[in-house]
């Protein structure tokens, strides 16, 4: 039995392009759906139309036409304020839900665009159901190997990260001397290793040559469909910066975006990367 149509909204970043190319690769042509003013990729490769955002009859319209019978929201995009948003006669006929959506944490509001898209009969799916080898896999992923050290820390972090799921904070840590020296919060991962360069540039944290770990992990009970942890270059960069001597992603729930050119700056950079847990 062949699989339904295939729509991508587009969020920021290369990954929903990453994601269409996947979803090719592997027999499915996806139709692309840039939000305005977030999407940020070139998607002239494949068939695509632009959508803004608070235009919701105007989306269901769309899947409508095109039989779409599962999509995937792929990319980065900061929270909106639903009061910003321009709302079109589909989206007022639901602004109730819409209300109740933004009452509450991140999670809670994925929760809800999910049901309001399931609610017109399509099903939403997420960038590994679509492209399952994207994911960080068991072990190294390139030629940095971790030591027995490291993987011990990587256990502190990964217990630290279940532990505060329940609190909707963040979605990595630091772990260094064999204790959490960073916790993400709303700043994101790449602020929070900004953070740790700038504690061991002042000396508040003391450690020779590369030290501690990134440790990355969804929290428990979170949506993969619509919230998938990822890293990229940049987030190797930013653990190059803030010294430390590599990453530990959770094994099948972590995203490699631009998977090659990631790992390849992990290993010019010195840094393990591998999954585990």
């Amino acid at each position: 039995m062949s699989a339904p149509p295939l729509a991508i909204l587009c969020c920021a970043g290369d990954q929903p392009l990453e994601v269409a190319k996947a979803a090719r690769a592997n027999g499915r042509e996806p139709f692309l759906i840039p939000v305005q003013g977030v999407a940020t990729a070139d998607f002239a490769a494949f068939a695509n139309e632009p959508w803004r955002l608070g235009a919701l009859g105007a989306l269901f319209a769309t899947l409508r036409s095109r039989g779409v019978g599962e999509i995937a929201l792929i990319g980065a995009m900061t929270r909106p304020d639903w009061r910003d948003l321009r709302l079109d006669w589909g989206a007022l006929k639901r602004a109730d839900d819409i209300a109740k959506m933004f009452n509450g944490g991140d999670d809670s509001l994925l929760r809800g665009v999910i049901a309001l898209i399931e609610r017109e009969g399509v099903k939403v799916v997420g960038a590994l159901d679509i492209a399952p080898a994207l994911a960080a896999a068991q072990g190294p992923a390139g030629r940095v190997q971790p030591v027995a050290e490291d993987e011990a820390a990587a256990k502190i972090g990964f217990a630290l990260l279940e532990a505060i799921s329940p609190f909707d904070v963040g979605q990595s840590c630091v772990v260094m001397g064999g204790r959490v020296v960073a916790v993400e919060g709303a700043e994101g991962t790449d602020a929070m290793l900004q953070r740790v360069a700038d504690l061991r540039a002042a000396g508040r944290l003391r450690a020779k040559g590369a030290a501690g770990l990134l440790v990355k992990a969804p929290k428990s009970g979170q949506d993969l469909r619509v919230d998938l942890p990822t890293i990229g270059a940049k987030t190797i960069a930013g653990a190059k910066a803030a010294g430390l001597g590599g990453l530990a992603l959770a094994s099948g729930k972590v995203l490699i975006a631009d998977r090659a050119a990631t790992l390849a700056a992990a290993d010019a950079a010195g840094l393990f990367v591998f999954g585990a847990r």
